[in-house]
């Protein structure tokens, strides 16, 4: 409504204008005339005036800046509220969509999942930072770059080119930290018009655990077999056999070792199951360091009396007193589990018992440390270890010389068990060996699991 009435204004007054000039100048044209010429006058002014401001609208408009629309008036001052409300809609709304989309993105940058998208002649459009990790890709560079440029493992190039997503398949991926390969599983999911979801998942942990849950059965397996046979082929002796009062009495004393073999197999397990499913120690108990000293030391001897019974005295190692020393810091006390702490210092000192040879001497040593923590530290001049068996000595099972280790009863779990007591204990396990001159097993325990009285 407006806009007619500014027109009829602009050409009232350009009427009223031309006739006031044909007054004054006395110009002999008709009324009639001189009012329409005014009024188109008026008409051309209305028009000038709009295309100024249709000017200003479109160099609004060009520069995209919202901040600095124009202040017109008339049917351009509306055009330009509108169409800036309009503009302001539209950006609220991108803004929005892009906060969305960072969102997103966020999320998928933080999942332990590989993700690479892929147009769908199999290019890169966008991946993840754990994907860039997993095949070893530039997020920003590879963009665009054909994925089997990039991933030429076998497997993954015929899995890629046969079309047959339905499955997962697992190749090798790029070096570890520690510097092992890394095994991945992928899997890709079509999706939109001809595009595809590429899926990473790093499963080297989960084969690794795979491959010692096998091998933890087989040993188990194997260890708890062979005195079943041994077993078996005694009671069917005395069931078959016609045999006198000495050999009963000792097939029966073997029959009585490997029972015993299997008990002790079995109480490792559990005594290894109890520590992996229990909480951590608390630090609120504290134990005298000389009350678990004389205890892991009644043990050592009472295995050395067993050992010597057996073997006979010269094939044992402590033909006498003086070869098994303890040190012990009287006033040290320490936190933590006595039954948990105690196994792990009579496993340490029980293979020093069992693996020196005769003549060698054993050093049993517990302290505090110049930390304010301590050292339980087993020192023997045994055969010692070559070192390509040292950083396996703690997995289950594994022993360097397995007929000799059966053969002095161990289970090849005392290590195992030390190795968690220490780590619930938030101490760290170490082990030194020079071969053919004695070994050093000492667990070192925290400050705040150590005190003096």
């Amino acid at each position: 409504m407006w806009r007619f009435v500014e027109i009829f204004l602009l050409q009232l007054a350009g009427a009223t204008l031309l006739v006031f000039l044909a007054i004054q100048l006395n110009i002999k044209w008709d009324f009639l005339s001189i009012a329409l010429l005014g009024a188109f006058s008026g008409l051309l002014i209305w028009l000038c005036i709009n295309l100024n401001r249709s000017v200003h609208f479109l160099n609004w408009i060009r520069t995209g800046d919202i901040s600095r629309a124009p202040k017109l008036n008339g049917v351009w001052g509306e055009v330009t509220d509108r169409t800036r409300r309009l503009l302001r809609e539209q950006v609220k709304s991108l803004n929005a969509s892009n906060k969305r989309l960072d969102d997103f993105l966020a999320a998928i940058q933080a999942s332990p999942n590989g993700v690479v998208l892929l147009d769908v002649n199999g290019q890169i459009e966008w991946c993840n930072l754990t994907a860039a990790s997993h095949f070893g890709l530039n997020p920003t560079a590879d963009i665009s770059q054909h994925i089997g440029n990039l991933v030429r493992d076998p497997v993954f190039a015929s899995y890629f080119a046969t079309g047959n997503f339905l499955h997962e398949v697992t190749i090798s991926g790029k070096s570890s930290a520690a510097g092992r390969a890394s095994r991945l599983a992928v899997q890709i999911h079509p999706y939109g018009q001809g595009k595809k979801l590429l899926l990473s998942n790093d499963v080297t942990g989960r084969e690794a655990l795979e491959f010692m849950r096998r091998d933890f059965v087989a040993n188990v397996s194997h260890e708890i077999r062979t005195p079943l046979t041994v077993l078996s082929g005694f009671v069917e002796s005395l069931q078959t056999l016609d045999l006198d009062e000495a050999e009963r009495s000792k097939y029966l004393e073997l029959m009585g070792q490997q029972t015993l073999r299997m008990q002790s197999l079995v109480s490792d397990l559990l005594t290894l199951s109890k520590l992996e499913g229990s909480p951590s120690p608390l630090s609120d108990t504290w134990i005298g360091a000389e009350a678990l000293a004389y205890s892991c030391e009644l043990e050592a001897k009472a295995l050395k009396s067993d050992l010597e019974a057996k073997h006979g005295q010269n094939e044992i190692a402590l033909n006498s007193k003086e070869q098994l020393t303890f040190e012990i810091q009287s006033n040290l006390e320490l936190a933590g589990s006595q039954s948990e702490l105690l196994s792990a210092m009579c496993n340490l000192v029980n293979n020093a018992v069992r693996y020196t040879p005769a003549g060698g001497e054993i050093r049993v040593s517990l302290k505090a440390t110049d930390g304010g923590g301590a050292i339980f530290s087993v020192n023997d001049t045994g055969s010692g270890i070559a070192a390509e068996h040292l950083p396996r000595l703690t997995e289950r099972f594994y022993r360097v010389d397995a007929s000799r280790s059966r053969e002095s009863g161990g289970t090849g779990l005392g290590l195992a068990i030390v190795k968690h007591v220490v780590q619930r204990h938030g101490g760290e396990l170490q082990v030194s060996s020079i071969l053919g001159k004695g070994s050093n097993f000492c667990f070192i325990l925290p400050s705040s699991r150590v005190r003096i009285k």
